[in-house]
């Protein structure tokens, strides 16, 4: 083990008091209400329908205090319980197994939760009263706007919108791509990553900057496809024609851009692999269900030896994952996020994976019906697959380890 001190990955009271609260709720609404959803975006006849029973689901989980579990910030009056990383990922893993649902539904859902935290860490008292409040009430949404189609955005020194400055205000002009949330029928901020100083050093060129959804300038271009699937917060290019924001729109200050993108992606990274081990979950159920009910060549599928080999090692994997991301949830809760940096890094690449083997897997295992929406399996893999591109893809986190490896081994070399 490369940390000194003893793990604990025991869960506190606080936690598992929500986890059974948490468990009850998925139980007793978020399960039953997959099919209305289904139904009431089937009958609105738009992709990005903000549909009714997510409403009902969000007022009955506040009225639970099942509300920003995600939000490390204690404040009684959000319903934000202040739980560690370590504490919130078991919820994080149960929101994930209906990831339509359940994390909205909670106000648990990205991009909005990193979105909050920039907010409360960087943002002006102006910013906080005007975006955080109602994000944090589940009144509005929000979109993270960095990744851009020119140019390579898994280096994220490479943005190219332009922010120059004009007397009192930024002049914003670029292109980007992949804003989740921009078409969510409540999205009202974007918070934009873009270049003030050309001129300064490299990570020190980029800021960020909040720009309200209606400001002139701002067009919403299109809804990306993922895998076929317009996803009802969207996936937006944006376009930024000469866009006026007032010099109080910065976050932080001019050239902490970089840092904040930093600050904001660990947490969010981890968070999406949490709620990977959600949906390996209920792919693995999915899986086991379907394999004892259907009968092939005179015996039930479960009775195949590759099946239960399948099964055996989809359990293996999960827990090997799950145990990975709780050692970063304490890591990031004992000596911080920097210094858990390895550890993110490899459970961001760790966790989609596993998922999307176990998933296939289960769609293999479902026939035709795998691949169809009849289940969530083919939804569920396509959100897997994203998501090893989505906040770095799995080349950059292996690149990091792998420099960090490297200069370990050249470090003890020196000294010995």
């Amino acid at each position: 083990m490369r940390r000194g001190n003893a793990m604990d990955f025991n869960f506190s009271d606080r936690s598992k008091e929500y986890q059974e609260k948490l468990l009850a709720f998925m139980d007793e609404h978020i399960y039953p209400a997959e099919g209305i959803y289904a139904a009431q975006m089937a009958e609105s006849g738009n992709p990005h329908f903000h549909p009714p029973i997510l409403e009902e689901l969000k007022t009955e989980a506040r009225k639970r205090g099942l509300w920003n579990l995600f939000h490390p910030h204690e404040d009684k009056a959000w319903g934000s319980p202040g739980l560690s990383n370590l504490d919130y990922a078991p919820l994080a893993e149960i929101m994930g197994r209906s990831p339509l649902l359940a994390p909205e539904a909670c106000n648990c859902n990205a991009p909005d939760t990193g979105n909050m935290e920039v907010l409360q860490l960087f943002g002006t008292e102006e910013h906080k009263e005007k975006w955080l409040k109602p994000l944090l009430a589940g009144e509005i949404a929000s979109a993270f706007c960095m990744t851009e189609p020119d140019v390579a955005s898994s280096d994220a020194t490479n943005v190219e919108l332009s922010m120059v400055r004009d007397g009192d205000e930024y002049v914003l002009n670029g292109r980007k791509w992949f804003a989740s949330n921009a078409l969510h029928a409540n999205c009202k901020v974007l918070i934009v990553m873009g270049k003030t100083d050309v001129e300064a050093p490299t990570h020190r060129q980029q800021s960020m900057m909040v720009v309200p959804v209606g400001t002139p300038g701002v067009t919403i271009v299109r809804g990306l496809p993922v895998f076929g699937y317009l996803d009802r917060e969207g996936h937006a290019e944006i376009l930024f024609e000469d866009v006026r924001v007032p010099l109080t729109a910065l976050l932080a200050g001019e050239g902490d851009g970089f840092m904040i993108g930093q600050a904001r992606l660990g947490p969010g990274r981890i968070h999406h692999c949490m709620r990977s081990i959600g949906m390996a979950e209920r792919a693995l159920d999915l899986m086991i269900k379907r394999a004892q009910g259907r009968v092939t060549f005179g015996e039930p599928i479960a009775s195949r030896s590759n099946i239960q080999d399948w099964i055996a090692e989809a359990r293996i994997e999960i827990e090997m994952v799950r145990l990975l991301t709780l050692k970063t949830a304490w890591l990031m809760d004992t000596v911080g996020n920097r210094k858990a940096r390895i550890e993110i890094a490899a459970i961001k690449v760790a966790g989609p994976q596993m998922a999307l083997k176990i998933i296939d897997r289960a769609i293999q295992v479902h026939g035709g019906g795998g691949v169809t929406d009849d289940f969530p399996l083919a939804s569920f893999w396509a959100h897997q697959r994203t998501l090893r591109l989505a906040d770095g893809p799995d080349e950059v986190h292996k690149r990091t380890i792998a420099r960090v490896e490297l200069k370990r081994m050249r470090e003890a070399i020196a000294a010995s």
